[in-house]
């Protein structure tokens, strides 16, 4: 009678397989913020699928993970002030740090802020910067050095602006010399007292691709997140990033796990598969935002390490503020958000 070894492992080997192709990860992250390859390379070595979905606003995320009440996805990618928002009100789940190998790759300046003390529901992803950008071919950057110039009326329907309340009110803020995390009305009514009076020069409230407009030359300034405008600059060389001189917003994007997860050993596996430094160099690479992940940047070349619109100085980030949880006030910050965008 023949083995039937042969026969058994394959038999074992089948259904490996079978139960790995059946496991799923679902994820809900911005726009253009994870290569296809890294979620190939992710399938390939783990069997598992992805099923991915994005969103262009934290508001815009959080509104649906609020009605799901954290249900329906596995892996989110909030930043700071939403991880804190989303933490409290018991959408989040604890992190199993002991799952994850590759955590200290991280800079641990990142780690252990009072949005997520001790990171216990969140790890770092992406961060990066909010500022200017500009198609030098057509304006002069000597005359675009501070966010008060887009305010010129000789940039009449010309400019872009982010579809993301805290960037766009955060901007009338420091117009004004004030904090971009005030919960002050007085502060929060003159910021938008202040952005009613750029609207005329503003073409398009955008967030999803700000990069394709100012490519494709439909904007030729206004507001951008660094890594969209480093993107822009690879293909076009005249899009210049610009640290505007009242400082630059700052926000992190990180990986957290909803209260109503429902593949928690696939979600631990992916983050700690995004931690790896050859990953974590192509994610920066390809979505040209700066990573937390020191490793990582050790295995960039020299030239993406030294680009100042990925990677800034000290000189750029002079006066800079990390977007904080603004906690009671966000009311009155959707509120003028919403007379803004509407004109009422």
């Amino acid at each position: 009678m023949r083995s039937m070894k042969p026969l058994f492992f394959l038999l074992c080997s089948w259904l490996t397989t079978a139960f790995a192709a059946d496991e799923t990860l679902v994820v809900y992250n911005w726009s253009e913020y994870l290569p296809k390859q890294v979620i190939n390379q992710f399938t390939k070595e783990t069997g598992i699928t992805v099923k991915y979905s994005t969103y262009d606003s934290n508001e815009a995320m959080y509104a649906k993970v609020k009605t799901l009440n954290g249900k329906g996805y596995d892996l989110v990618v909030p930043s700071t002030y939403y991880v804190d928002r989303m933490r409290r009100e018991g959408l989040l789940q604890k992190i199993d740090k002991t799952r994850l190998s590759n955590l200290g790759n991280l800079n641990p300046r990142l780690l252990n802020q009072p949005y997520d003390p001790n990171n216990d529901y969140s790890i770092p992803y992406l961060w990066g910067t909010t500022g200017i950008a500009i198609n030098t071919k057509t304006v002069d950057p000597q005359k675009v050095t501070a966010w008060a110039d887009l305010w010129d009326p000789g940039y009449k329907k010309k400019l872009l602006l982010l579809n993301d309340m805290r960037e766009v009110l955060g901007m009338g803020l420091k117009v004004l010399g004030y904090s971009v995390n005030s919960t002050n009305e007085d502060q929060l009514r003159a910021a938008y007292e202040k952005l009613t009076r750029i609207l005329p020069n503003v073409r398009v409230f955008n967030a999803e691709s700000p990069k394709s407009l100012y490519l494709s030359g439909e904007v030729p300034l206004g507001m951008d997140w660094n890594g969209d405008a480093n993107l822009a600059n690879q293909e076009n060389p005249k899009i210049q990033y610009i640290y505007p001189k009242e400082g630059v917003s700052m926000w992190l994007d990180s990986m957290v796990i909803p209260s109503g997860a429902e593949h928690l050993e696939a979600a631990h596996k992916f983050i700690d598969f995004v931690l790896r430094p050859e990953i974590a160099k192509i994610i920066t690479e390809k979505v040209g935002y700066t990573s937390p992940n020191l490793a990582a940047i050790e295995l960039l070349p020299e030239k993406v390490r030294n680009n100042r619109i990925a990677y800034p100085t000290e000189e750029d980030l002079k006066n800079a503020e990390f977007q904080i949880d603004v906690g009671k006030a966000l009311p009155i910050y959707e509120k003028y958000w919403q007379q803004l965008k509407t004109g009422k």
